[in-house]
């Protein structure tokens, strides 16, 4: 096994077809790890395994390989983690980001600056995730770097410093690159111009004399600055040809963070991504950042009780391209788990990775669709079956309808729907259709209401008693529960059961979507000494607080986009037409040269036919930018798939 004192932890993201994959091959390529260069048109690169990334020619799951640098005391062991670039994917991607310590953003020279382009280095930037850029495709005919470049410059709203250029045969397979040497003056002024802005010990000396500056310290800065994240070295060449990856490997090595992790100190690790194995057990992937962890080793996970922690069986580190079994994991490498047979994506191992902050970092699915089996009698299996999916994915977000057979899960975009069949199919073996694709709505409370339940009143035969009242909340401020009864007037496990099961209920309203924002006071209690259980606590809550939020009264909102459509001029006719169709709302549009850019918001629903819609309405010249804003008032009050609709028509004014 390769021995390295530094261990890095590198992402490759970009949007689709950018050359992200032929990159990973390109890399592992020039390090000998790989004797071939796997191609994805022909379907067989080592990081696209599975038959539905080697059949659309697209990377759906994260995937990690490894490649060595360097020797010696500045050895460098790099896990390289091969990112989805579809939209629809952009989960994957999430749950990568947080255990990164560099990037490379690929961005082709062709296409240039794409919306998923926008989307991640925006991510990266605010993550402070150092990053490198790399034009690529500078092969392929049609491209343009320095055009590409300016596009970087102006609409990702990072500071760049270029580090190459296109020297011979641009477009052409035969394109040659050149990195700017030490004495290019172009090259010292626009790291003068880029690194002074963020440092005034630099900007002093240079304003002080100029020839006090010398390449060795304009070095180091750009070095502090690349992983601070502030600055952002481009490169430019060919996956495809290998022109310029030695340079991009250069900075790979020297620029990004890769440090010597404590071995010593306590286990801190975090599990990113989790698999099922040929035997159904459940394998977890986990970056340590710092401690070890070996086979036999009793895991101590987070919400997990010291009595309860699981055993790792089974363990396997990254080198020189797979995974391979190893005694042994230590601080700065990716590990494969076996025996966490309950482990769930984003657990800590240990103790919380310090400044390792995890959580939302793109919005949720606004979209959802209902599976049905092709055979009734597999409805039982499909159930089987997505729970085991959603444990690789959380955000799959199964819902069985409480009311009746049917099962929905939450959507990105269409592509998911064909990925997921194949899934069902390939590794399930059951056949499956979508009935249509709906918003993710939300309900919001818009006035007051009251209800309770006495002991022995008015029909109530459980031993509880349970008063609560609904108010609206401020928009994004959650959920919060309050009390106006007498403290200590319930048995806390009673007073907890009623808390958990008003957050539990407001998970499904009178139209049956999540009510996310209000406060609920609790304004009577009471309990039997003797006889009283929490599970009737738990059933008198939910039907005291559906009434309460029947009388109070709530509206259905539906996910809104906000959106960004480039376009030629020629088709502003027929783009404003599609527009309105799709019930966007549109701002006057702004002129960029020959084309126009018009911002607005949309219908999460309608994002994917106006996508369909566009290059027939633009010759293939449009592009779409969306990303989630906010949610509005519905123009249809539509209860979601399986509510039953009577139980909502009764009181809708406050008590």
């Amino acid at each position: 096994m390769h021995t390295a004192s530094r261990t890095l932890n590198l992402g490759i993201l970009a949007h689709v077809d950018a050359g992200k994959t032929s990159l990973t091959e390109r890399l592992l390529y020039a390090a000998g790890v790989i004797g071939e260069i796997g191609s994805v048109d022909a379907g067989n690169t080592l990081t696209d395994s599975l038959e539905m990334e080697r059949r659309r020619g697209i990377t759906i799951k994260s995937a990690v390989v490894n490649f060595p640098l360097g020797s010696g005391g500045s050895a460098l062991s790099v896990n390289l983690i091969d990112t989805p670039g579809h939209p629809d994917f952009i989960a994957e991607v999430e749950r990568v980001l947080g255990v990164l310590d560099g990037a490379v953003l690929v961005v082709s020279a062709v296409e240039g600056v794409q919306p998923q382009t926008r989307v991640l280095m925006r991510t990266l930037k605010r993550l402070a995730i150092p990053t490198l850029v790399f034009i690529n495709k500078v092969d392929r005919r049609g491209a343009d770097d320095a055009r590409v470049l300016r596009e970087v410059r102006r609409t990702l709203d990072v500071a760049v410093i270029p580090m190459g250029r296109v020297v011979a045969d641009l477009g052409a397979a035969s394109a040659g690159v050149a990195a700017f040497a030490p004495d290019d003056t172009a090259f010292t002024q626009d790291l003068l111009d880029v690194l002074t802005t963020h440092d005034d010990a630099l900007l002093g000396a240079y304003l002080a004399d100029e020839r006090s500056v010398p390449h060795e310290r304009l070095r180091s800065a750009l070095v502090a600055q690349t992983r601070s994240g502030r600055v952002h070295p481009v490169y430019v060449g060919s996956a495809i040809t290998g022109a310029g990856i030695a340079d991009l490997v250069e900075g790979i090595e020297h620029l990004l963070p890769a440090e010597r992790a404590d071995v010593r100190a306590p286990l801190s690790a975090r599990v990113f991504k989790v698999e099922r194995g040929g035997g159904g057990e459940r394998i977890a992937y986990a970056r340590i950042f710092s401690g070890r962890l070996a086979v036999r080793d009793r895991v101590p996970v987070a919400g997990v009780g010291a009595g309860a922690r699981p055993k790792v069986t089974d363990l396997a580190v990254f080198d020189r391209g797979a995974a391979v079994r190893a005694p042994v994991a230590r601080a700065g490498q990716i590990a494969v788990l076996h025996g966490l047979s309950t482990v769930r994506i984003g657990d800590v191992l240990g103790q919380e990775p310090d400044g390792r902050p995890y959580g939302r970092v793109f919005a949720a699915p606004s979209l959802e669709t209902v599976v049905a089996p092709a055979d009734p009698a597999d409805r039982g299996a499909l159930h089987h079956a997505l729970t085991q999916l959603a444990e690789q994915d959380p955000l799959i977000g199964l819902r069985q309808d409480p009311d009746g057979p049917e099962l929905s899960v939450s959507l990105y975009g269409e592509v998911q729907k064909e990925v997921l069949a194949a899934a069902l199919a390939q590794e399930y073996g059951i056949t499956v259709s979508f009935h249509g694709t709906t918003p993710i709505c939300v309900e919001r409370v818009t006035g007051t209401g009251a209800a309770h339940e006495i002991i022995d009143q008015d029909g109530n035969r459980l031993l509880a008693t349970v008063g609560l009242r609904v108010e609206p909340g401020r928009v994004g401020g959650g959920v919060a529960f309050r009390r106006e009864v007498e403290l200590g007037s319930l048995p806390p496990g009673y007073m907890r059961a009623v808390e958990e099961t008003v957050r539990a209920t407001l998970g499904r309203g009178p139209f049956g979507w999540q009510v996310p924002d209000c406060t609920v006071t609790m304004t009577h209690s009471g309990f039997c000494s003797i006889r009283s259980t929490a599970g009737e606590f738990r059933a008198l809550t939910r039907l005291v607080l559906m009434s309460a939020l029947r009388r109070a009264g709530t509206v259905v909102h539906e996910p809104v986009h906000r959106f960004r459509l480039d376009f030629p001029q020629d088709a502003h006719a027929a783009v404003a037409l599609a527009l309105a169709r799709h019930r966007a709302q549109p701002e006057p549009p702004a002129a960029r040269g020959d084309a126009y850019v018009v911002e607005g918001l949309l219908p999460a629903d309608r994002v994917h036919g106006l996508g369909r819609e566009l290059p027939a309405l633009t010759s293939g010249d449009g592009v779409l930018e969306t990303a989630f804003s906010h949610y509005r008032l519905a123009p249809v009050q539509r209860a979601r798939a399986g509510t039953d609709r009577g139980a909502r028509a009764t009181g809708s004014g406050p008590s």
